[in-house]
């Protein structure tokens, strides 16, 4: 008689249940109005959170405290929210007009308000992925901030240690740290912390403001009391979320005006029943591709393009940037900046305008200038809203009782990603976008191809990539599963299925667009998060991603005028 062995989870299977887990549970907290991280209503994200053990939240689950994935959510998060006892989650409603400053955080472009000494309102106008995004690296917050506490704590009336009340010392000194000062403080914290004073020493300055010298002292301290409070008094930080986000969420408000302010200045330029041509990506690579060697030509002349293109992303070169700038809109380019919460600005192209002949692709000039494509490039979406911004733009324009369809002849998609073979600034061409957990699946017929790339100095992949519900999420277990699987999965991101969703509602279901419109997708990664020391938290791409960037723009461009 054969015994059945027990089907025992492997830890793949338990992390994509955790992943589950959080987002059933942040879509209740949001339609229950309101809820408190470090109490019962915020236990299941907790323990979601240890159970994933993510790759970018490095040593969450351990007693020592995670420094880099700190700093990662402290970029992404508004400056002073340690300090406050109330989040707030609105949508656009009006705080813009008030006399609250806005606080934009250096890696996230989204709108914060300091109402108070203890509330911090975060404008939510890219949907849910972004209240996913907030409310995970709160967690995560939260989650550090009480592992301080469990330090510091003697006794259950609040007395602390005396490590803690020398960094309280240090943080509300009203005068400069001398380098003594700080170095002892240091001492204290990283005691506090579960870390060597070489590790603090190593992360300070990345911490630091120019204004703020000490600022990781202060988030500690400020993590930390805040925890201290909870523990020993009960005043438990809540997270809320306004009813107007609620009540609006999910209906395409800031899509609709964004699409609409855009057709509207293709309406006013003539250019609405021209080529079109969308290309997602940065607001540099296409730009720069076109116009710098038109502007630059003494730098291009005596300069590698590519080196010319690194030059251009320092930041220390505003000058040559405004020179690429000047020509551009004196030669058809016109920049739409966003007002309606989206985030994403445009560029358009009109190519009529362009000497052509100019540039260093060989691109042909068109027979008659209606026939001259025009360029529409955004800026990057953020998750669920690209499917909201494309959706929209893709509908018929309504002039007057008119409809007008759109002429979009491609959708060209450039982005960052991770990849799971290879490394920083290696290129990776999807066949198919899968969307993480669930067996929705989008294959498409890519323009661009491994060979269209191969044989520049960088290495190409090709394959199935996953849209993940969020990148800070991921951990080994899941990314090995999805490496090893049958899906033949090359990297992620967490745009892809968005689009090819909108593309396909668009140009299959509704006809409202080209049922053979072209779609490009490229990736350059921008880590590898099966690799320790390769995930996100652990720093940018530098000039590294220069070179990919523009290999693929490069290939867009010559496709387009093929």
């Amino acid at each position: 008689m054969s015994i059945k062995k027990p089907h025992e989870r492997t830890r793949a299977q338990e992390s994509s249940n955790a992943i589950e887990r959080m987002y059933i549970t942040m879509r209740h907290l949001f339609n229950r109005g309101f809820y408190k991280p470090m109490g019962v209503s915020g236990e299941t994200l907790r323990e979601a959170l240890l159970v994933l053990r993510p790759e970018i939240y490095g040593s969450i689950s351990e007693e020592k405290a995670e420094l880099e994935g700190l700093l990662y959510v402290i970029d992404r998060l508004p400056y002073g929210i340690e300090q406050c006892r109330f989040i707030n989650l609105t949508s656009d409603e009006g705080y813009k007009d008030s006399h609250f400053e806005v606080i934009i955080p250096p890696k996230r472009r989204r709108n914060c308000y300091r109402i108070d000494d203890e509330q911090m309102n975060i404008e939510i106008t890219r949907g849910r992925s972004e209240i996913y995004d907030i409310l995970t690296h709160l967690t995560f917050l939260f989650v550090e901030s009480h592992k301080i506490s469990k330090r510091v704590l003697i006794d259950e009336n609040g007395a602390t240690t005396r490590d803690w009340q020398k960094l309280e010392q240090a943080v509300l000194k009203t005068k400069k740290l001398t380098q003594k000062e700080r170095e002892i403080a240091i001492t204290h914290t990283a005691n506090i912390l579960g870390r060597t004073f070489k590790e603090l020493t190593k992360v300070y300055n990345a911490f630091a403001l120019p204004n703020k010298p000490e600022r990781l002292l202060e988030i500690v301290y400020w993590l930390g009391n805040l925890a201290i409070d909870e523990v020993v008094h009960n005043n438990k930080r809540t997270v809320t979320f306004s009813p107007v986000l609620r009540e609006r969420l999910g209906h395409h408000l800031h899509g609709e005006i964004w699409a609409n302010r855009i057709k509207e200045t293709l309406q006013k330029h003539k250019l609405l029943e021209r080529p079109i041509h969308i290309i997602s990506a940065n607001l540099h690579s296409v730009m720069n591709t076109l116009f710098a060697p038109i502007a630059l030509k003494s730098e291009t002349s005596k300069n590698d393009i590519f080196k010319v293109y690194e030059s251009l992303s320092q930041s220390n070169n505003t000058s040559l940037r405004n020179k690429v700038k000047q020509k551009a809109l004196q030669q058809g380019m016109i920049f739409i900046e966003d007002e309606s919460g989206t985030n994403i600005d445009v560029q358009i192209f009109d190519t009529s305008k362009i000497d052509l002949s100019k540039t260093d692709l060989n691109l042909p000039k068109p027979s008659k200038d209606k026939e001259a494509p025009v360029l529409f490039v955004m800026d990057y979406a953020f998750g669920e809203q690209a499917y909201e911004t494309i959706d929209e733009f893709l509908k018929p324009y309504t002039n007057e009782g008119d409809k007008v369809f759109l002429n979009i002849e491609s959708v060209s998609i450039m982005g960052k990603a991770g990849i799971l073979e290879g490394g920083k600034g290696d290129i990776m061409i999807p066949s198919a976008h899968i969307f993480e957990g669930t067996a929705d699946n989008y294959p498409f017929t890519n323009e661009l191809s491994k060979a269209d790339l191969e044989g520049q100095g960088v290495d190409v992949y090709e394959g199935s990539m996953i849209t993940v519900l969020g990148t800070s999420l991921q951990n080994k277990d899941i990314l090995k599963f999805f490496f090893n699987s049958t899906w033949n999965v090359i990297g992620l991101e967490m745009e892809g299925a968005h689009y090819q969703k909108a593309i396909q509602a668009a140009s299959k279901v509704r006809r409202s667009i080209n049922p053979d419109v072209k779609v490009r997708y490229a990736y350059y990664a921008s880590d590898n998060p099966l690799e320790t020391g390769s995930t996100l938290a652990s720093g940018g791409l530098g000039t590294s991603g220069v070179k990919p960037t523009y290999l693929i723009t490069r290939k867009i461009l010559q496709q387009i005028f093929a």
